[in-house]
């Protein structure tokens, strides 16, 4: 069997699937040059690979576009795959997906829809990635999702036949990255309490920050550690009562100072308000720190409440300080 890997974005993740594939059949994987040189060398020689020119596009569909759709299907046409696998996150998808049709497609669902305040109805970026959307759905062959909620969006909302979908368990694609830098006796220094990731309002930053007053008056040394970049962060700033008792890393998280944070974490919070799956939540268990997630997703699929961390209600600052 000859299977093809796409993404344009998710390397990590992707790159680990090709090796693990590679290790029963040929594999060729496509990825785009923005921003992927730093992943290369943790390709396994046994997987082809093939990066197209992507960064003079940057995501805008249009007829300039052309070249590198075409060197994609070449390249694929080339390999002559028994199956296509993409993740869908890019708007490149829209003139691919029909044109690569000849062969059977399986789709990756990282988010069934876009998350709040990442769309708006006559923005053309938010109308191009509900068109990759709706592609994805109803143009593959199979579909997989990392979540039994996410299944089940897809089925009820979307009228996506059950019998097309596959759950598959958010695997560890983003542990390793991290773990390799991993200090030995490096331990909390104090109660810390770490949100990492993007910073987008869906993923609940404000209801952490409103609930410092109630955590440092029980625990009076615990420090708020927020680590991450999106948004503008003035607004959270400005909701910050205590703001001595908060750690601000406001940037793109290299994996060896992320791997510190996580080392010196007590705890790893996700209070988002709506979400599929985080990657946030294996690699939190891959440095053995607990998770307190909000009953949002599929997020809570992967928790053992009361034992790998604790589920709390969204929005809800008193439960998630009490948690």
């Amino acid at each position: 069997m000859r299977v093809a890997c796409l993404t344009f974005w998710f390397y990590d993740y992707t790159i680990q699937m090709a090796n693990e594939l590679a290790r029963h059949t040929d594999v060729l994987l496509l990825l785009p040059d923005y921003r992927s040189e730093d992943y290369l060398e943790s390709i396994e020689p046994e997987v082809k690979v093939h990066v197209f020119d992507y960064s003079q596009y940057a995501g805008r569909l249009g007829p300039s576009c052309y070249p590198m759709i075409r060197d994609i299907i070449a390249a694929i046409d080339d390999f002559s795959p028994d199956v296509i696998h993409f993740q869908v996150n890019n708007p490149i998808l829209c003139p691919l997906i029909p044109l690569l049709r000849k062969y059977p497609l399986v789709a990756t669902f990282h988010d069934i829809e876009p998350h709040p305040g990442e769309d708006h109805l006559m923005d053309i970026g938010s109308l191009l990635y509900r068109l990759t959307l709706f592609l994805s759905r109803t143009l593959t062959d199979r579909i997989f999702v990392h979540g039994a909620a996410l299944k089940e969006s897809l089925v009820e909302n979307y009228h996506v036949p059950g019998r097309k979908v596959h759950v598959i368990p958010i695997g560890e694609h983003e542990v390793t990255p991290f773990t390799k830098f991993r200090e030995e006796g490096l331990e909390p220094d104090g109660p810390r309490v770490l949100f990492f990731g993007r910073i987008h309002s869906y993923k609940g930053l404000d209801c952490l920050i409103q609930a410092e007053p109630l955590i440092t008056r029980e625990v009076a040394d615990a420090r708020i550690v927020i680590a991450g970049t999106g948004e503008d962060f003035g607004r959270y700033e400005e909701m910050m009562a205590g703001r001595e008792a908060f750690e601000v890393y406001n940037y793109r998280i290299p994996y060896e100072e992320g791997a510190r944070l996580f080392q010196q974490a007590s705890v790893v919070a996700l209070p988002y308000t709506e979400a599929s799956q985080s990657g946030v939540i294996p690699t939190a268990y891959g440095f053995k720190k607990p998770v307190v997630v909000t009953d949002v997703g599929s997020l809570p699929e992967i928790v053992d409440n009361g034992k790998t961390g604790y589920i709390v209600p969204p929005h809800d600052p008193t439960a998630l300080a009490g948690a």
